[in-house]
């Protein structure tokens, strides 16, 4: 798929209005179609359309001000669209509030972290599944055993989480202590509390140091490969894309420019120009040609 995302054919019969247009097939996760997010004049997203496959890791990248992050803020229900549709497994999501898409299994991690900084690492991981017992005052008097019962299995699997993540060492720790590759983890974390389909990643290299950062692709690979979560990762970060992505989607000026392979997209004309600079690409040329004059 190339240009603007859309794939597949034009559906023919009556559909409910949830249906979308577009028929781009059963791996098709998330749909977004002709997507405008408008903030006064300034349009943000500017008639954006993308399929996200099931079980992919896909890449979006692009220069500041391309409208990534706003994309994703629409789509994880922070922004309602100026205009647009979105879909997850064929259900329209437009402009459901993020704790509803929360309970789809649709996440969103930002460029900063959001911990509870006076809590724990463990309690961070506790706090995040929905409905416990423990939440409601007739349950704290009359069914103690069962919120006993059902704290010992969240605790049981925030330590699950933290041991695959390696950060069982920081169990006790403050969050708000962490570096800010470690709060990454941990937010990476906070979504394995859950059953999450598609995750939306924000800059999740962003003040990460090299060792750490890749420890974080290593836990979303493992995710991906082992138990079946979407990825839709922002980053500026090429060499971490190329690592974990297929596909790669570009965005420019509130649009999508190019997709595929990220062999692709860096030999893309229009990609280098958009997001790399005008002057990325005459250094291209000028260093093929010192190459040839060489030979």
């Amino acid at each position: 798929m190339t240009g603007q995302g859309h794939t597949g054919e034009q559906t023919m019969t009556a559909a409910p209005a949830a249906a979308p247009a577009q028929a781009p097939g059963e791996d098709a996760l998330i749909v977004i179609e002709d997507l405008h997010k408008h903030f006064g004049g300034f349009r943000a997203v500017d008639g954006a359309s993308l399929t996200i496959r099931r079980g992919s890791i896909t890449g979006l990248i692009g220069p500041n001000g391309a409208g990534k992050s706003t994309l994703f803020n629409v789509v994880a229900g922070l922004y309602k669209p100026t205009s647009g549709r979105v879909f997850m497994d064929g259900e329209e999501i437009t402009g459901l509030p993020p704790h509803a898409l929360f309970r789809k299994g649709l996440l969103r991690t930002f460029q900063i972290a959001h911990e509870f900084s006076s809590m724990t690492v463990r309690e961070n991981l506790m706090v995040v599944p929905p409905d416990q017992s423990g939440e409601t005052l007739w349950n704290t008097w009359f069914h103690r055993g069962r919120i006993a019962r059902e704290e010992a299995a969240i605790a049981e699997k925030a330590q699950e989480v933290m041991e695959f993540l390696t950060i069982d060492h920081l169990a006790d720790e403050k969050a708000g202590n962490l570096s800010g590759g470690q709060k990454k983890l941990l937010e990476l974390g906070r979504t394995m509390m859950t059953d999450a389909k598609i995750v939306f990643l924000d800059e999740v290299g962003a003040g990460v140091n090299r060792t750490l950062l890749r420890t974080i692709g290593d836990a979303i690979i493992r995710l991906n490969k082992e138990r079946g979560y979407t990825f839709c990762v922002i980053e500026h970060d090429l060499d971490f894309i190329a690592r974990l992505c297929d596909p790669v989607i570009v965005m420019a000026e509130g649009k999508v420019l190019a997709e595929g392979s990220i062999e692709e997209i860096r030999a893309d004309e229009r990609v280098i120009e958009a997001y790399l600079g005008t002057g990325m690409k005459h250094r291209k040329k000028t260093a093929t040609a010192s190459a040839e004059a060489g030979q």
